[in-house]
């Protein structure tokens, strides 16, 4: 018992012990510094604060996979013993061990836990845009390359970002070898490199670099699923109060854990930037090898290539005929690879487990098809040929594809309602479906008033949780909700009128639209926000970004895989989306529509006071903003939902409010307003 309280003393003190020497920065604040930096113009500091953020964001994962993998190979699993002690004596030495080696090389760890919104930045590429401006501003066009390089391959829908790195071919110092991927994992890109060369008829480089491929790839899952073995979230349930056993406690902590660890399949075949893995990725080694090591006259190598691919696809009609040739040459049967056998053991076996674990609490699992072989490759010898190694991408989950749901009853062209508005253009001319461009939606002074009134109220990062630049460096954007503007106006702040005219607005934005689009039933507020998206001046020279990128509303927009995945974080009941422009006295920040590419701009459409529109909120429409290269756009942003479940709480308390103004029953009660971002 003595034994055992001491380990738990040792894992309580374990967590505030660190190293003098550990120094490293928290990467979230230098990469506020860097952003302060370059809204200043400190183009020197911006490179010294978002490289050094860059670098202690790597090291931090490096250090828990170093820490986590030390500590498990310094305190293994007694599997002799079946005592339960002896198991959690084994777990507390491994907590111990881990707080212990990771305060050491990194400080206190509490000061390295950063928020999910920087993490979703860095996951990105985010700091690299940045970088490649800043080097840009600083005469250094062969790093801005690298930089601008390493940002597109994980935002290959920011089409300004693909022209300026065709300019940056132009400029004299910089060669090819300067645009190179900061960020590019090594199993990927010796697989890439590897097929390259198989294409070219060099199977002796190939099957070297796939052989070095495939080693990366066991060394990265590795390392993935011990970036697992961190905190869970328990969505849906409050940890606190738990009620459940101890045992309880550590099925759910654990099938998280693992669901994770078993997900490293899919993360390892996924390029950055992209939601769909390459297809087949982890056998296609195997494929190649079998016919590179043939062409080399490598039959024992060839054989075992192939067997090994048979494990996924047992039974293969193309593999099987070519082991059979294989063996028939040789005189003698081989075996498979046994790395691959026992990868593919422990994965039948995580499913077996996430399939009970998943069933004790009590949600919906469904094993994605990992190793799918749809669409294989195929030649006059039924032997695999090549492919370009990158290009074909499947669903690795059962999700629901927006884009290939049918609409049912589409139908527009419904009554306008209001006699002042105009139709411009409806879903032939804007060249797609579900949309509409209309003017005169409101007046010139009711624009104005509701811009006077944004200036009042809106603030800096309102609905992205205080980011005052959400999706470009070289914006500023503010926001408020009908909620807010009726709460300044009960404070005097501002005049209750205007307050009120934003309401109204919007309630006849959501009327028109509604009519238009001639729907049966009734549609709801979703998210309704007064914005502006400001210029930032010294930043404008060589934008390549948009104010927003190409997105759909209520699904994920997937341009290499031409579809649109209908699942969370997208707002997937989200029905119809409208913006009800205010100015257009700005450069730039047109409206545009674009293919499921994200790439070919389908129809543009230019602000002006009075302007709205409207278009179904699905993966049809793909949308963004160019960039604001000077002034101020504002506009009425709206989101709906056919969904009463999904109404806006904040309206449903704004709709409460104007109820008691217009009968006046709460005038010297006082109103209960308590506004919420929810976006």
């Amino acid at each position: 018992m003595d034994g055992s309280w001491s380990l738990v003393l040792l894992v309580l003190l374990s967590a505030q012990w660190s190293s003098s020497a550990a120094s490293l920065q928290p990467c979230d604040l230098l990469y506020d510094d860097a952003v302060r930096a370059f809204s200043s113009s400190d183009y020197e500091s911006v490179v010294r604060h978002m490289e050094g953020a860059l670098s202690s964001y790597a090291e931090v994962r490096r250090s828990k996979v170093r820490c986590r993998l030390r500590c498990q190979d310094q305190h293994p699993f007694d599997e002799a013993s079946s005592s339960d002690l002896s198991f959690f004596d084994t777990v507390l030495r491994r907590a111990a061990c881990m707080n212990t080696c990771i305060d050491e090389k990194l400080g206190v760890q509490s000061a390295h836990k950063v928020s999910e919104d920087v993490v979703q930045d860095f996951t990105r590429r985010i700091p690299y845009n940045y970088l490649q401006l800043a080097y840009q501003k600083l005469k250094q066009p062969e790093k801005a390359a690298a930089a601008a390089h390493t940002y597109f391959q994980a935002n290959p829908e920011h089409v300004e970002m693909g022209q300026d790195l065709e300019q940056y071919k132009d400029l004299q110092g910089v060669k090819e070898n300067h645009f190179v991927d900061r960020e590019a994992r090594p199993h990927q890109r010796a697989f890439t490199e590897a097929v390259k060369l198989y294409d070219r008829g060099d199977y002796e480089g190939a099957v070297s670099l796939f052989e070095e491929a495939l080693v990366e790839y066991y060394k990265a899952d590795v390392e993935c699923r011990a970036l697992c073995q961190g905190p869970q979230k328990f969505e849906g349930h409050d940890h606190l109060r738990y009620r459940y056993s101890l045992h309880e406690l550590l099925s759910d902590h654990f099938t998280q854990v693992l669901h994770c660890e078993h997900e490293c399949v899919r993360d390892l075949a996924t390029r950055p930037g992209r939601l769909s893995p390459m297809e087949n990725y982890l056998p296609l080694h195997y494929d190649y090898l079998q016919f590179a090591y043939f062409k080399v006259d490598r039959l024992e190598e060839a054989l075992e290539s192939g067997l090994t691919y048979l494990l996924f696809h047992e039974g293969e009609e193309f593999m099987t005929d070519n082991v059979e040739h294989y063996r028939e040459l040789l005189g003698h049967d081989g075996k498979h690879r046994e790395e691959a056998a026992r990868y593919l053991r422990r994965h039948k076996q995580e499913l077996e487990l996430l399939l009970m674990g998943s069933n004790i609490m009590g949600v919906d699992f469904t094993e994605g098809s990992y190793w799918s072989n749809t669409g294989g490759r195929d030649d006059s010898n039924r032997i695999p040929s090549g492919t370009d190694g990158w290009m074909e991408y499947v669903p690795i989950s059962e999700k629901k594809n927006a884009s290939a749901v049918v609409l049912q009853q589409l139908r527009e062209g419904g009554p306008l309602i209001y006699d002042s508005v105009q139709l411009v253009q409806n879903s032939v001319a804007l060249n797609g479906s579900q949309r509409v461009l209309l003017d005169q939606v409101i007046s010139e002074e009711e624009c104005s008033e509701l811009k006077n009134l944004a200036h009042t109220v809106s603030m800096a990062g309102d609905g992205y949780r205080g980011r005052t630049s959400p999706h470009t460096p070289n914006e500023k954007f503010e926001g408020a909700t009908v909620l807010k503007t009726l709460q300044y106006g009960y404070e005097g702040r501002v005049p209750m009128q205007s307050a009120r005219l934003f309401y109204d607005t919007s309630e006849r934005v959501r009327r028109i639209v509604e009519s238009y689009f001639m729907l049966n039933s009734t549609l709801h507020f979703s998210y309704t926000h007064l914005v502006c998206r400001t210029a930032i001046s010294g930043q404008q020279d060589h934008r390549n970004d948009l104010s927003h990128p190409i997105h759909a509303d209520n699904c994920l927009l997937d341009p290499d895989a031409y579809e649109c995945w209908k699942e969370p974080p997208a707002y997937t009941y989200r029905d119809y989306s409208a913006l009800l422009y205010l100015n257009g006295d700005f450069d730039g920040g047109e409206f545009i529509f674009t293919e499921m590419d994200a790439k070919t701009v389908t129809a543009s459409v230019k602000p002006k006071c009075g302007r709205l529109v409207g278009f179904s909120s699905g993966g049809e429409n793909p949308h963004g903003v160019k960039a604001v290269t000077s002034g101020q756009r504002c506009a009425v942003a709206l989101w709906f939902t056919l969904d009463p479940l999904y109404r806006e709480l904040e309206r449903l308390q704004a709709d409460e409010v104007i109820q008691a103004l217009d009968t006046q029953s709460v005038w010297g009660q006082g109103l209960n307003i308590n506004p919420k971002d929810e976006l």
